[in-house]
């Protein structure tokens, strides 16, 4: 394995890069403390060796895992647990209450997944999904602590983003791993300082929960955040303000769509985001405009997307 695909953060946290469509777009980490080994976010099944490699680059073995913690079921957090479960025998999967029947019964995210990129290229990019044994899974309660080795692990309902998802906090190093709650940070736009934007994936975008969450995560005092796209970035509280304007500049463009009619609402929310996200990151990194809508040019149709099914929400509330 060669050093790239993984990062030592302190003596006991490793980022490990999960290789999603391209190097850093994607990471998982692996917490040690004593003889036991906990993972949080797992990835594809295609992430699996660099995981299992990883765990022995810092002399462990898949046995000491205790726990493997995916925030949230998308895909590119979970989609590989089902065969990470089968090499580590001493794990238990714990994820929100919402997310464990999907992950011990996979058929309903492959069956959506495949159809919506198509059945070759989610074979090429996620790969087949396995089922988790139910007795091997704990549905975690907000607040839910998890013991490994000598520290805790707090596993934190965090509503937003997506309404099956939480945030882990190892209580030890301060760090919050954060899923998709504290946003995108992908480090090619990480100059001269990070650079944070939300993630509106479909299908539960909620800015109202979204914002509260927030509050409460600055509220536990983190040391860093550890984003899943893309990195571990220090003074979460100063970070945070950015967060909040992109997810309510998010709103505002749904917001001004919302009174005109669904014909063309597709192209129009694609190039409103399109231009919201190119925009604010080349004006904060200085790079061209091109460079930055090829960093980000999967997550404006994702969000634009997000939006349509937010605003789709909207319309069938007002109308019951």
């Amino acid at each position: 394995m060669t050093e790239r695909l993984y990062e030592h953060l302190d003596a006991h946290t490793t980022l490990i890069d999960c290789r999603l469509y391209r190097p850093q777009l994607a990471a998982c980490y692996l917490v040690a403390d004593g003889d036991q080994l906990a993972l949080i976010d797992c990835g594809t099944r295609h992430s699996v060796p660099q995981i299992l490699e990883a765990i022995a680059a810092i002399g462990a073995r898949p046995e000491q895992v205790r726990w493997i913690i995916p925030t949230h079921v998308h895909l590119d957090h979970a989609g590989g647990a089902g065969v990470l479960m089968q090499h580590c025998p001493n794990a238990t999967l714990v994820t929100h209450p919402r997310g464990v029947p999907h992950l011990i019964d996979p058929s309903k995210l492959q069956a959506g997944a495949s159809a919506v990129y198509g059945e070759a290229a989610f074979a090429r990019d996620f790969g087949a999904l396995e089922p988790v044994p139910k007795a091997r899974t704990l549905a975690a309660t907000d607040g839910e602590r998890l013991a490994l080795g000598g520290r805790e692990l707090l596993f934190v309902h965090t509503p937003g983003h997506a309404n099956h998802h939480g945030c882990i906090l190892d209580t030890t190093s301060g760090y919050l791993f954060t899923g998709d709650t504290f946003g995108l940070g992908y480090r090619e736009l990480a100059q001269p300082s990070p650079f944070l934007v939300a993630t509106t994936t479909p299908v539960a975008f909620d800015p109202d929960a979204w914002l509260s969450t927030l509050e409460h995560l600055l509220s536990l005092d983190p040391q860093a955040v550890c984003l899943t796209h893309y990195g571990c970035y220090p003074q979460p509280a100063a970070l945070a303000p950015m967060l909040r304007e992109s997810i309510e500049a998010h709103r505002r463009i749904a917001l001004e769509e919302e009174p005109r009619g669904e014909e063309g609402r597709d192209q129009r929310l694609r190039e409103a985001v399109g231009q919201l996200l190119v925009e604010t990151a080349a004006a904060h990194t200085g790079l061209p405009r091109e460079t930055v809508h090829e960093v980000l040019a999967g997550d404006i149709t994702l969000n634009a997307q997000g939006l349509a099914v937010w605003l789709a929400r909207r319309a069938k509330r007002r109308a019951s």
